[in-house]
């Protein structure tokens, strides 16, 4: 039997999105320079790494994948994900100017490592939402395909927290949204503050974050994975709401002491968050995310098994230390 250890990709590697076609895995996420704004002599043609692999321990770099867009929309280029419909690669991703206006966009390609072409038009409308990160694109046993992401918000009422929470929209072409989103979750927690007194849209506010959707359907109801808190501290953790219908309604109730799918091993991992779900060679569901070592320098992609259990999902992790696969 094959072995892991965490972290599976040396190099910086936030928001892992990893998916299979034919027989090899691929993964995107959102490098140093793509996190930062930074242009170098590489990122200004192409933007987002790249990676392959053929049995989800052992990575290779593969280049970027983003035809670089226009400079107008920003340099900060988060949380891609990939879709690949009718012989076409869609990637999603976000682009803005540091941690505001930032809006949703589509590129394609025909060849999963790209080079991706942005398609000329944002998913949401910037001027009716400010700030929408995290697309994650979801196809149903029926064949239509879903659009999950964050947004903001900024009403208290019935017990919910002020900041970015996820809703879901349905995809009339793959990039093309209905314009009919629905809310899927908000942050009603301590654990998924991001900031007290966080200075918003003109006010200030007591911020709270969840962020990073990824649906998985299991036994016909819909688990939306999620990252609760903030990146850069030890509350950054997933957890995950249920429907049974894939527009919602969602309820994560029972989290309410923290996130049930990955959270912080003191002194060993920090903050882990931002995840997807592949199967690995053997057929056993995974759990791809990215954790920050105890020195905060960098977010690296890691693995570990995801468990399904009559209390819902779980994670045995995070690890740091040599796994079975």
């Amino acid at each position: 039997m094959s072995t892991y250890t965490n972290p599976v990709y040396p190099e910086y590697f936030a928001d892992p999105f990893v998916w299979q076609h034919q027989d090899t895995y691929y993964a995107i996420g959102t490098g140093p320079a793509e996190a930062t704004g930074q242009v170098d002599e590489i990122h200004q043609q192409r933007v987002f790494p790249l990676l392959q692999s053929n049995d989800l321990v052992n990575w290779q770099f593969a280049g970027n994948a983003l035809q670089r867009p226009n400079p107008a929309w920003g340099d900060n280029f988060w949380a891609p994900e990939i879709a690949y419909s009718n012989g076409i690669f869609y990637l999603y991703y976000s682009v803005g100017h540091g941690d505001k206006n930032h809006q949703l966009r589509v590129a394609t390609s025909s060849d999963p490592l790209g080079p991706y072409q942005d398609a000329g038009q944002s998913l949401v409308d910037p001027k009716n939402c400010a700030f929408a990160i995290d697309p994650s694109p979801f196809q149903d046993d029926d064949g239509q395909w879903y659009l999950f992401y964050a947004q903001d918000f900024l009403d208290t009422e019935n017990g919910v927290r002020a900041g970015t929470a996820l809703v879901v929209d349905r995809l009339l072409t793959m990039t093309q949204l209905a314009g009919d989103a629905k809310v899927v979750l908000r942050a009603r927690h301590d654990w998924q503050r991001f900031l007290a007194d966080r200075p918003m849209y003109g006010s200030v506010y007591d911020w709270h974050t969840l962020e990073g959707p990824c649906v998985r359907k299991y036994q016909h109801r819909y688990y939306c994975f999620y990252s609760g808190g903030r990146w850069e501290t030890a509350s950054y953790g997933v957890d995950y709401g249920i429907a049974d219908q894939v527009m919602g309604p969602y309820s994560d109730d029972g989290n309410e002491l923290g996130p049930r799918v990955l959270r912080s091993s003191p002194g060993k991992i920090l903050g882990p968050g931002h995840n997807s779900i592949a199967i690995s060679p053997a057929g056993q569901d995974y759990i791809v995310y990215h954790a920050w070592d105890m020195e905060m320098k960098a977010r690296r992609m890691c693995i570990d098994r995801l468990v399904w259990t009559t209390a819902g999902p779980r994670c045995q992790g995070p690890t740091w230390t040599q796994q079975m696969m």
